[in-house]
């Protein structure tokens, strides 16, 4: 067992967002900014940024990492184009009014079709529906989360008929219901 692989996911969070070099078997090097580590299996997601403006993503398995040295602080700049990557995204796209338009549009949706929903966290950003399921900003099916998967089933449903159905009032906004 490699050194990487007997430290703590704490320990792990000291790497991310640094540039670092990577030791793995077979005597191969890697550089780059790690994005972040598996927990589970220590495997390492590290990004280069590329001179035409793109990105060079590069997974790294766990069990053949042998070191990992830092070589730069994390730079407030690379910080900004890496911590978007691998969210669900969407939220940047909408600004407060516009997601908070659709938090409302979606209660009131799933209101009507008889599902219990209330509001909860920071600034009442996230609904709960029946104290078992959340859906987060930008309220999409790919936005919740619940152990029960027939809920989250049935939910993710309704939510992609409120999707469809509020497409449909704004291209023909005189059928609007």
């Amino acid at each position: 067992m490699s050194e990487w692989t007997k430290k703590s996911p704490l320990e792990w969070e000291d790497y991310v967002y640094k540039e670092v070099r990577v030791l793995a078997s077979e005597k191969k090097e890697y550089r780059g900014w790690l994005l972040t580590t598996d927990p589970v299996s220590a495997n390492i997601v590290l990004v280069n940024l590329l001179e035409d403006g793109s990105l060079s993503v590069t997974g790294i398995m766990g069990h053949s990492v042998r070191t990992v040295e830092i070589m730069g602080e994390v730079d407030h700049r690379v910080r900004e184009k890496l911590a978007p990557l691998f969210t669900s995204g969407g939220c940047d796209a909408f600004g407060p009014e516009d997601l908070e338009r659709r938090k409302s549009s979606l209660k009131k949706w799933l209101q009507k079709n008889h599902v219990p929903v209330t509001e909860r966290g920071e600034s009442s950003r996230t609904l709960c529906v029946a104290g078992v399921l959340t859906i987060d900003p930008p309220y999409c099916p790919e936005n919740c989360s619940s152990s029960n998967e027939i809920i989250l089933s049935r939910v993710q449903d309704l939510i992609q008929g409120h999707l469809i159905a509020s497409q449909g009032e704004t291209k023909n906004p005189r059928h609007a219901v």
